[in-house]
């Protein structure tokens, strides 16, 4: 059942990624259709992306063609801008210095929704529960709530003008199936959250099976949400922080 109610405005959106591709594979269908309706979609990706690919050889190289390969697919997503915070891939950690980093943007964007990577593991599909990941959901759940809304926190930004905010709603894209409240219909952008994937040619030995197997784990979703049939859905848990029925925080 979900709990984002159909009318609620999206005008801003900011996603939250710990590796450059995560974000196409997880949410590009939805910030797509955001993006068509008028919404303003930026990306943050934690880390470089060093740690990616299947050659051995330059790795600041596969960062900087990582990087490039990111900002490609937002392009084709309708993303307006992508944050890259630079950390090393696969030694994400949950500090406050990222934490103090993640609020910032927050602050800055201000945005209706954040999206995120979950922080819970996924023990049905382990790969999808990099310890970077984890970290990255860890570290934007903290910065929602408390540190966003809270004046005291990183007084530092306060002090240059980035005012607290209260993010109103956090969705969590690849969570554990447990915890999925929210489908969305990304049959009319399929081909576009996969001509992102593709973009990520680095990373995709065989891009005939990635596209297929995407397709396949799109197709069950909504079957599983109970979707029409032949439909392609990216699912969610949606919690709400800051909305009309939120009870304040103490």
């Amino acid at each position: 059942m979900s709990r984002f109610p159909a009318d609620t405005p999206v005008r801003r959106v900011l996603a939250f990624a710990a590796h450059p591709d995560d974000i196409d594979f997880g949410a590009a269908g939805t910030l797509a259709k955001w993006a068509d309706q008028g919404a303003e979609v930026s990306y943050c990706v934690m880390t470089d992306g060093d740690a990616g690919g299947f050659e051995p050889g330059d790795r600041a190289g596969v960062s900087t063609l990582r990087s490039g390969e990111q900002r490609a697919a937002a392009d084709i997503v309708g993303a307006a801008q992508v944050h890259f915070l630079g950390e090393r891939d696969g030694f994400l950690a949950v500090n406050h210095e990222v934490i103090g980093r993640v609020v910032e943007l927050i602050r800055r964007v201000r945005p209706d929704v954040v999206l995120s990577m979950h922080p819970e593991r996924n023990w049905d599909r382990i790969q999808a529960s990099h310890p970077d990941h984890l970290a990255c959901g860890e570290i934007v759940t903290r910065a929602v709530y408390p540190a966003a809304e809270n004046p005291f926190a990183y007084p530092e930004l306060e002090s240059a003008g980035l005012q607290a905010y209260k993010v109103p709603w956090l969705w969590f894209y690849g969570a554990p199936r447990e915890r999925e409240n929210h489908a969305v219909d990304i049959t009319a952008e399929l081909d576009r959250k996969l001509a992102a994937i593709r973009v990520h040619a680095s990373q995709h030995p065989d891009i005939d099976g990635m596209d297929a197997s995407v397709r396949s784990f799109l197709r069950e979703n909504a079957q599983r949400h109970g979707l029409s049939a032949g439909s392609s859905a990216e699912v969610f848990h949606v919690v709400g922080v800051n909305t009309p029925v939120t009870i304040a925080g103490f």
